[in-house]
């Protein structure tokens, strides 16, 4: 098999998993999230302590039946709002248990019109999103619970870094309980705290618990031709990071941590985390369960401690909700960069990542970053592409003699394969010699390719003219049109197919991949292109010279 028809083959089967993610994500939508407001009461044995009630229908995972029970109930009921404006958040608060229910980024555009901004977290509409937290116990304040505040609206001002809104609500015996939401200054990170005084004449000892409330709906603008996590995530010193999908909550096999004194939780979509970070040595217990019909909660359950009559005890858990940066979310918790989804071949991803980060650093452009990238890569198999394409140039050259074999032993296929070795032999010419270069490029560009679709510095990054999204298709199909041409022109200095049959198919393959690069990632066809293009001039002079040799 030659290079081209090598390379034609890898393309073909990644384009085809593709398309058949594509297929399967057409044909098996997600069932439209419950919206029905919660229904009266009753408890679900093994899954809520005494006194904690949650709704008819929530459904316990095996997971969550050993740990403390969480408040279980349908779509979040809508009460007073309280809004709160920083300089890379707008936030809307529910007095009816104090929920985050809605989460506007600034910084980042919607991938529907790429005008307005970008809605993370929501309560109405899909996919429904909200960050809750509460306290377990007998008439402890819970997502339930009415809390009170003593304003509507709060706004960073000029000069101010940090921003609080404190929510309050009181047990029925007697502790009193402050929800305070603590903003900062250009940072995605909000400090949730409870603040608890035990007015009553017993100690107490609750739980708090921190989870995300959300359906099963992947976020607007999901790749067209793969499909991206959505869901639940933890991380743990022992288990490190897994994925907890809806639909192994569905089965009753959900993956989640055993109780530990470290580690997070984290809801994932494409592009954006939002994350409980407690701090080290913390003891606590993960969850994930169903709600009720396509509603799902995954968090994690802290042990506030004794609090003895008259004293006050306070727990803060830091709540990240922002964009897969990989350096800023590996500073702020071990494992958190791993939320960054680069497919299976993560452990080139990574590197290609690094390298391209490292380069837009210096030239401020992420389309220039790829074609440097290019090049670099391009340079790195040098070597391997030179040997490549001195061996398709010794096949040009024997292909008259090829043929002239052919002919002679066209009825004796033995025969024909012997002499066609032994010409080889004579020529110095390994067959093969084209393929390894294509064999090891294939992995890198699969891997470029998970780059490129799961890192957010690309979200709406432009490069030049009309090309304004690098991780969005070219809405021009210039670029995929380049890439046809130039795919050609390959095709044109390769050995020809000694079958005419093969011959017309391979003339039809940059006609083919163009139509399929029309809906890739601008920023991949962009590589694309580069390095057709700097093959062509690699193969070009390497041609060149054979040629002369074998006149001289």
């Amino acid at each position: 098999m030659d290079a081209n028809r090598l390379i034609a083959l890898a393309v073909f089967l990644f384009s085809g998993y593709m398309l058949t993610e594509a297929w399967d994500k057409q044909q098996h939508p997600p069932v439209p999230p419950a919206m029905a407001a919660a229904a009266p009461a009753s408890s679900v044995p093994g899954t809520t302590p005494a006194g904690v009630s949650s709704v008819p229908g929530a459904v316990a995972t095996a997971a969550t039946t050993t740990l403390p029970g969480v408040v279980a109930v349908g779509a979040p009921i809508h009460g007073q709002r309280v809004t709160v404006n920083t300089d890379v958040f707008r936030a809307e608060f529910d007095l009816n248990g104090g929920d985050l229910r809605q989460l506007i980024l600034l910084k980042h555009l919607a991938a529907d019109d790429g005008k307005d901004p970008l809605v993370l977290l929501q309560d109405t509409g899909t996919p429904l999103y909200v960050v809750q937290s509460g306290l377990l116990g007998v008439g402890m304040p819970n997502h339930l619970s009415t809390f009170t505040t003593d304003t509507t609206a709060l706004s960073l001002a000029d000069g101010q870094d940090v921003l609080a809104l404190s929510l309050h609500a009181t047990s029925s015996d007697g502790l009193q309980a402050t929800k305070t939401f603590v903003f900062h200054r250009g940072s995605y990170v909000v400090d949730v705290k409870w603040s608890l005084t035990n007015n009553g004449a017993t100690a107490v000892a609750p739980d708090a618990y921190f989870q995300f409330l959300r359906d099963s709906k992947a976020p607007p603008g999901d790749p067209r031709f793969v499909s991206t996590y959505t869901g639940p995530a933890f991380y743990t010193a022992t288990t490190h990071f897994q994925k907890t999908a809806f639909t192994d909550i569905d089965k009753n096999k959900a993956k989640v941590p055993d109780p530990a004194d470290n580690g997070w939780v984290a809801m994932l979509q494409h592009y954006f985390v939002a994350a409980f970070l407690p701090q080290p040595g913390v003891p606590r217990s993960y969850f994930a369960r169903k709600i009720s019909d396509n509603l799902y909660s995954a968090g994690v359950i802290i042990n506030a401690g004794s609090i003895a009559p008259g004293a006050t005890r306070e727990l803060s858990v830091p709540l990240y909700m922002g964009p897969q940066e990989g350096e800023k979310l590996q500073a702020l918790a071990p494992g958190l960069d791993l939320t960054i989804d680069f497919g299976w071949l993560a452990i080139i991803a990574v590197p290609i990542w690094h390298v391209l980060n490292f380069i837009h650093r210096w030239v401020g452009n992420w389309g220039v970053s790829i074609i440097l990238l290019t090049v670099g890569i391009k340079l790195a198999f040098f070597p391997l592409s030179a040997a490549s394409y001195r061996s398709m140039a010794k096949m040009r050259l024997v292909a008259p003699k090829l043929q002239k074999i052919k002919e002679q032993f066209e009825k004796d296929p033995q025969k024909r394969n012997e002499a066609m070795m032994n010409l080889y032999k004579s020529e110095k010419i390994n067959p093969l010699g084209g393929c390894l270069p294509v064999v090891v490029q294939i992995p890198v560009f699969i891997a470029l390719y998970w780059t490129l679709l799961a890192t957010v510095e690309l979200r709406h990054a432009p490069f030049l003219g009309w090309i304004h999204d690098l991780s969005a298709q070219d809405p021009l199909y210039i670029l995929p049109v380049l890439m046809g041409i130039s795919s050609f022109i390959q095709t044109r200095m390769q050995p020809p197919p000694p079958d005419p049959v093969q011959a017309k198919v391979m003339m039809l393959m940059p006609l083919m991949f163009s139509v399929m690069f029309f809906f890739f990632p601008a920023g991949l066809v962009l590589y694309w292109v580069i390095n057709n293009s700097l093959s062509i001039l690699q193969q070009w002079v390497i041609t060149r010279n054979v040629e002369k040799a074998a006149k001289a």
